[in-house]
């Protein structure tokens, strides 16, 4: 099948706004906190440790926050970044206790906004809430010869703009199986972590038999980021198998589908023009052609429609319950859900996942609606063939 394109790896440069002396931000602020919290005082203890995880190979690890701030809406088509309100915004998830952020290089400003949000961490809140945060970044070159130089100076531009001597995470892709130098640059990518430039090394978008053969090299990989929702399970027929063998993670994105897995899409009619919501933004469309492939419009309704009477059900909202589905599969570490830096916030319902238990009921009636659609892996093929399909 021919690749679906606009994935966030093809995201356009916005730049954001220059600081302002004076400005009043539309999004509410809550006062800075001295550290790292729940949702509220009265948030369990069971609740907290379900918040974070650690994802690991050998003598290398990472705790993360199993919901991570995933920042591609940074790059363009959201709407336009103001540098002060996104990294204000940063400060407030992780107040929450949403202090892992994934980004990119090619994400527009993202690598900088983290790096000015890491510095106010450090004058601003305490040695044990910096400990806490972590900055998860990708790098993805064209397939050229991978020269040590030429991968090094690569993530040291990374390390530059988020004003970090060691990333916390690099996420490594790769465009073509056919040319091997991905091999070439993970294993220099596994020196500058022995050098301290990396904390942990990982991919995004890989398939199985990709992960195998590099594992078999010896590269210490912790994760694969993929893309996971209950529209696409592609990620439990085979890689989970792996993951589970290996001890690789997977942190997924696309489990809220860019917003299309929420109340505002239940029986919304999108195709009659002004009738519903607008599908105008990158994510959105690029997982409208997942539900097209999946089954159409109308099946995913009914995918809704269940996801509604189970968050009903837990007083939560359908996107809560999306997540909590995926992060309950086998082999998942994390799930990404996006952030529109000082357009909007989700806070309270990210914060809702760590409490949320679904019961057999739950999962049943989820698990033969999301069944009803087409197998993708069929239609698509493996995790991240979407991006390298002829």
């Amino acid at each position: 099948m021919a690749a679906l394109s606009s994935h966030h790896l093809f995201s356009t440069f916005t730049l954001f706004n220059s600081p302002k002396t004076t400005k009043t931000s539309s999004i509410s602020r809550t006062s800075n906190t001295s550290s790292i919290r729940c949702a509220d005082s009265s948030t369990s203890t069971s609740t907290i440790e379900n918040q974070r995880v650690t994802v690991s190979n050998g003598n290398d690890s990472l705790e993360i926050c199993r919901v991570l701030n995933g920042m591609w809406q940074t790059s363009g088509g959201w709407g336009r970044i103001d540098r002060d309100d996104a990294v204000e915004a940063m400060l407030r998830y992780a107040d929450a206790g949403l202090s892992t952020f994934d980004m990119a290089d090619h994400y527009g400003p993202a690598e900088d906004l983290y790096g000015i949000f890491i510095n106010r961490v450090r004058r601003e809140r305490p040695p044990e809430y910096l400990e806490k945060v972590r900055g998860l970044t990708k790098w993805v070159p064209p397939p050229v010869k991978m020269t040590s130089s030429f991968v090094r100076d690569n993530i040291n531009v990374s390390r530059k703009r988020m004003d970090v001597a060691s990333l916390d995470m690099l996420q490594f892709h790769w465009w073509d199986y056919s040319n091997s130098g991905y091999l070439d640059a993970l294993k220099h990518l596994t020196d500058l972590k022995g050098e301290g430039k990396i904390e942990t090394l990982a991919l995004t978008n890989f398939d199985t038999e990709r992960l195998q053969i590099i594992l078999e090299n010896d590269i210490p990989i912790v994760s694969n980021q993929v893309q996971h929702s209950l529209v696409d399970m592609r990620p439990q027929q085979k890689m989970a198998e792996l993951c589970q063998l290996t001890g690789v993670k997977l942190i997924s994105y696309g489990t809220v589908m860019g917003g299309l897995l929420s109340e505002k899409f239940l029986d919304a009619n999108i195709n009659i023009p002004f009738a519903g919501p607008a599908i105008n933004t990158p994510s959105l469309q690029k997982y409208k052609r997942m539900v097209d492939a999946w089954g159409g419009w109308g099946l995913f309704q009914g995918l809704l429609r269940t996801l509604k009477q189970v968050a009903t059900k837990h007083g939560v909202s359908i996107a809560t319950v999306a997540v909590k589905y995926i992060l309950d599969q086998p082999a998942v570490a994390g799930s990404m859900v996006g952030v529109r830096l000082g357009l909007s916030e989700h806070i309270q319902d990210c914060n809702a996942i760590f409490s949320l238990v679904l019961d057999e009921d739950d999962v049943s009636s989820i698990r033969e609606a999301s069944g009803k659609g087409k197998n993708l892996l069929k239609v698509i093929g493996d995790c991240g063939d979407e991006y390298r399909g002829a």
